[in-house]
């Protein structure tokens, strides 16, 4: 299990202490959850986006906190992206023994035979709902499709047999999909349509202004 460091964030967490804080390559964070006070605290920046990637998103961590190893989850975290920083993040600690309900993300493998007779992937679903106890949260859910032709498709039932875990989306929801190409008539069509309503909105307004100006 990944370990990260953590330090006790005094103050009243006014902006100007949070600045100051994140200017020394420090996070802004919180902890709360089981066996644990909601308890403030900071750690390294580099530190944790090393720790976020060798235990992926759901992953847990031994989180130091006041000298004792307390085993959390990520909960939430928020990103600046024009700072290109993360400006806080909520820990939770964790019952390893219970389970937890969190997203995990659907992986596509292979190429699917249908796609090299011209079919398209369709990939309705890039997330489902999974319940499991912390050790047994897959970091993804990887879909092989190689052997998808035209036409099939895999759902959330074809995912259940042997795992570790319970998904909690429904059976009959579909993860992938392998559809015929598009015709070259039907992509015609589609583009006339899209001409006639642009055509159409264009004299809408046309018609808009001139009402407008007379009146």
């Amino acid at each position: 299990m990944a370990k990260l460091a953590s330090a006790a964030r005094e103050g009243k967490g006014q902006r100007s202490e949070l600045t100051e804080l994140r200017s020394t390559g420090k996070i802004p964070a919180i902890v709360y959850g089981y066996e644990v006070e909601n308890t403030n605290v900071s750690v390294d920046e580099n530190e944790f986006i090393k720790v976020i990637r060798e235990v992926g998103r759901n992953g847990v961590i031994a989180l130091d906190l006041n000298g004792k190893a307390v085993n959390v989850m990520v909960t939430d975290y928020q990103f600046d992206s024009l700072k290109n920083q993360i400006t806080h993040i909520d820990f939770t600690a964790i019952n390893m023994k219970s389970e937890v309900t969190v997203d995990v993300t659907i992986e596509l493998s292979g190429e699917a035979a249908g796609v090299k007779e011209g079919g398209v992937v369709e990939q309705p679903s890039f997330q489902v709902q999974v319940t499991a106890t912390p050790d047994n949260i897959p970091e993804s859910i990887e879909i092989n499709v190689e052997a998808l032709e035209i036409g099939d498709s895999i759902h959330v039932s074809d995912l259940r047999q042997g795992a570790n875990y319970t998904i909690e989306n429904e059976d009959e929801e579909t993860l992938v999909s392998i559809v015929p190409p598009q015709k070259e008539e039907d992509l015609e069509e589609e583009a006339e349509s899209e001409e006639v309503e642009g055509s159409e909105e264009g004299e809408e307004a046309a018609s808009e202004g001139t009402e407008n100006e007379e009146q």
